[in-house]
């Protein structure tokens, strides 16, 4: 969320318009030489685009007409770095003169948990909303979630249980058979005898009845007691009986007091702002609100209440658009379709079920297993081979709760992965880079949206060489970031932007004629700090140590006629921005990986590369930033893994899948590993990699039980011929058990099971919450 401040109106102006920003003037495209028009103060957009016309289901979109823009807590809706003018611009992203936005097409309903609601119905999603979530251990599906009950240390097999107490039931039967029948003798009646006085004697009396049936009754009882006892009837009850079943049973619906029912927003009330409470109160009750419309509100309101935005603002736009109100900028109210379970209360989506299997903790047993930022602040590491799950049960569900996080103003998401690979539709998202694709409507910054010559060095040269091992000319990222800045410095200082990527290899290949033009234009300015740079990238050309061969056979992978019209310097295209990650934005970047393996793997690094920087220079970091990489293969570097370590304080994270850790350097696995909060070994995992899972996930102590059989010797006689008709019965000889129990120290998965031990579709799981809980290595079925 932006910490930007929406600009005051003249005090002439009406109390309405206050808190509605003004439209943006026309602006003139980006020309060659000149520094790029920047957005990122500017205020709403309100360019004179015709507003959205109104649906009867719900209420109509805030357009971008002017006196109707939304109240927008995430800041202005501005995701590029260039500008240009154009009204259908679909979400800020400057569109070129000549083209037409194409924004994603509205839902005719919501899904999940409001399929079944209407524009007269809402209980489909009060139901939801005032469904109970208590808190749990990290990583639980909190959403109906129902704390499970002590935990029975040994509990009894079903069979023996029950055949214990049917035998104790015939033991007890047997016995009152047989003192009632007297094949005891009276002995049982002595006490009777003695208690009662001699005028009760007389047969047929009324008290000697009562009483004679009394202690009948006391003996049947003290019998039944005792047979219950070792028959464990108690347990057999409480297993199989009412308790069970209402234990079986779905619990009733929590019942909130008026003032504590949060359909109807106690905290907006609490606060003053009543009027507002009652109209989103309306709207939930009238089917009109989503789950989606709920997060977004609350969300502008934690906004309000952080000092981010007035309260006057807050409530005319709920007054003037209800549910509708505080929208994404994009005006989408939901995503088109859902393909996992989601709650946007506690911000989690739900991954499966952790197994019923006893290395699971008894907490975690049965219970669903679900994410959240919490969770993925630490970062996400997946392993596991082509067709175990990793992205269509890790990473799409993953990406599409980012989404609807960004709907709701909560997250920023960039999607990272190769064209094709199935990381969910197209309106699913804000911003699409098609790298390689003629038809894309989007570019990609080559260098970030940097202004500072040595800082975009630094990210490019770890985009080029970051993946470089010794004893490479090219291996020491810091003289290829030095080269790279000594290029990158005067021509900016020339030209006033960064090169292309033809111009920048011409460069870094020692070209005379472009190196001869640039120290002319260099000594006509007077620029002798940046003469000083291209004479000393001079010297060091065509050395044996020189990284500027590298480094150009490297851009050499981006200079294709493929990309031809991308990595624009010029201003003529719409380059996408990572900086932008202080808005809540949806980006999509699609890696041609199947004819350029190398240069998807440069761009993948960029994009890591960048995210990290431009996440830690974040001035509000109100927004959960989180980048998904989809087969991270070349792109762990020591520079990105300490980025990586450093993203939990920046309340930023990362999703990396890998097919095996033999794709990351041996000396790179174990700082990985350690910088990943969140670590998951997929079914069919080698013994290779689950070794190195294991030597992280660490030992535990566990109780064993140590069982030897002895044979009995047997000295006299009468035992040895019992033994040996024994023997000649059952063909062993007798023998006996000692037990042994003691503590030892184990892996919690061992390497071999991990490889052998995990069936198909799940996976192994551990977890570390950014406030430092942990969660043991969980067994999750991926498909529950």
């Amino acid at each position: 969320m932006s910490g930007q401040q929406w600009p005051t109106a003249p005090k002439n102006q009406s109390s309405e318009s206050d808190f509605r920003p003004p439209p943006l003037p026309a602006m003139p495209p980006h020309t060659p030489g000149q520094q790029p028009v920047s957005t990122w103060d500017a205020p709403e957009r309100g360019n004179g685009a015709a507003p959205v016309p109104q649906e009867p289901s719900f209420p109509p979109y805030a357009g971008a007409a002017p006196g109707s823009e939304p109240f927008h807590p995430g800041g202005p809706p501005v995701y590029g770095t260039p500008t240009y003018s154009g009204a259908d611009s679909p979400i800020g992203v400057p569109a070129l003169p000549g083209q037409h936005s194409r924004l994603p097409a509205r839902p005719d309903r919501a899904p999940g948990v409001l399929e079944s609601a209407t524009p007269q119905d809402g209980s489909a999603f009060l139901t939801w909303l005032r469904a109970p979530r208590p808190a749990a251990e990290p990583g639980v599906w909190r959403f109906g979630h129902r704390p499970k009950p002590q935990e029975v240390a040994q509990p009894v097999p079903a069979r023996q249980l029950l055949s214990g107490a049917v035998i104790a039931f015939l033991v007890g039967w047997l016995l009152w058979s047989l003192l009632w029948n007297g094949y005891l003798g009276g002995w049982w009646l002595l006490p009777l005898y003695a208690a009662i006085p001699d005028s009760w004697a007389e047969p047929h009396s009324v008290a000697s009845v009562v009483v004679v049936y009394a202690y009948y009754a006391i003996i049947a009882l003290a019998i039944m007691t005792a047979v219950g006892r070792l028959g464990r009837w108690g347990e057999v009850w409480r297993r199989y009986g009412t308790p069970a079943w209402r234990r079986a049973a779905p619990p009733p619906p929590p019942r909130h007091a008026p003032e504590e029912d949060p359909a109807r927003w106690p905290h907006l009330r609490a606060a003053g702002a009543e009027a507002a409470a009652d109209r989103l109160t309306a709207e939930a009750g009238a089917g009109l609100m989503r789950d989606v419309d709920h997060a977004r509100i609350s969300r502008a309101w934690h906004s309000v209440q952080a000092g981010r935005h007035a309260m006057g603002a807050f409530t005319e736009s709920v007054l003037r658009d209800g549910a509708a109100a505080c929208l994404h900028p994009s005006g989408n109210r939901d995503l088109p379709s859902r393909a996992a379970r989601h709650d946007l209360v506690t911000a989690q989506v739900r991954l499966g079920t952790s197994a019923d299997d006893q290395r699971n903790p008894y907490a975690y047993r049965g219970t669903g297993l679900a994410l959240g930022p919490d969770l993925l602040g630490t970062s996400l590491l997946a392993v596991g081979p082509a067709g175990s799950g990793k992205t269509g049960r890790v990473v799409w569900p993953l990406a599409e709760s980012l989404c609807l996080q960004a709907l709701a103003g909560r997250a920023a998401v960039v999607v990272v992965g190769a064209a094709g690979s199935g990381l969910g539709p197209a309106d699913d998202y804000d911003v699409i880079v098609r790298v390689g694709n003629p038809d894309s409507a989007y570019d990609i910054d080559l260098y970030g949206g940097a202004t500072d010559p040595d800082e975009a060095a630094a990210v490019l040269a770890e985009a080029l060489a970051g993946d470089l091992t010794q004893p490479h000319p090219g291996a020491d990222s810091r003289r290829s970031t030095t080269v790279l800045a000594q290029l990158l410095g005067p021509f900016r200082a020339v030209h006033g932007r960064f090169p292309s990527v033809p111009e920048l290899r011409e460069l870094l290949d020692g070209a005379p004629a472009p190196l001869a033009a640039l120290r002319r234009a260099l000594e006509d300015e007077g620029q002798l700090g940046m003469v000083r740079e291209l004479d000393a990238r001079a010297r060091q050309s065509g050395t044996s140590t020189d990284p500027g061969t590298v480094l150009a056979d490297r851009v050499a992978l981006l200079d294709r006629p493929a990309f031809s019209g991308f990595f624009d310097t010029s201003g003529q295209s719409r380059p996408f921005s990572l900086r932008s990650l202080d808005h809540p934005v949806r980006v999509r970047i699609d890696l041609p990986e199947r004819g350029h393996a190398d240069a998807s793997r440069i761009l993948a690094r960029l994009v890591l590369a960048q995210f990290s920087m431009s996440v830690a220079a974040r001035v509000d970091r109100s927004l959960f930033a989180c980048l998904v990489v989809d087969d991270a293969t070349g792109t762990i570097t020591p520079e990105s893994v300490r980025g990586i370590q450093r993203l939990r304080s920046a309340h930023a994270g990362v999703v990396l899948t890998l097919r095996t850790l033999d794709d990351v350097p041996r000396p790179l696995r174990g700082p990985l590993l350690g910088a990943a909060g969140c670590r998951m070994a997929l079914s069919g995992v080698t013994p290779w990699d689950g070794q190195d899972f294991a030597e992280v996930w660490g030992k535990e102590w566990t109780e064993t039980r140590d069982i030897t059989d002895r044979q009995i010797v047997a000295d006299e006689p009468l035992a040895k011929a019992t033994h040996f008709v024994r023997k000649v019965i059952t063909g062993k000889a007798p023998t006996a058990q000692s037990v042994t129990v003691r503590k030892v120290e184990r892996e919690r998965w061992s390497a071999s099971e991990l490889a052998h031990a995990v069936p198909p579709g799940h996976a192994v799981l551990s977890l570390t919450t950014v406030r430092g809980e942990h969660a043991p290595p969980l067994l999750v079925d991926l498909t529950g």
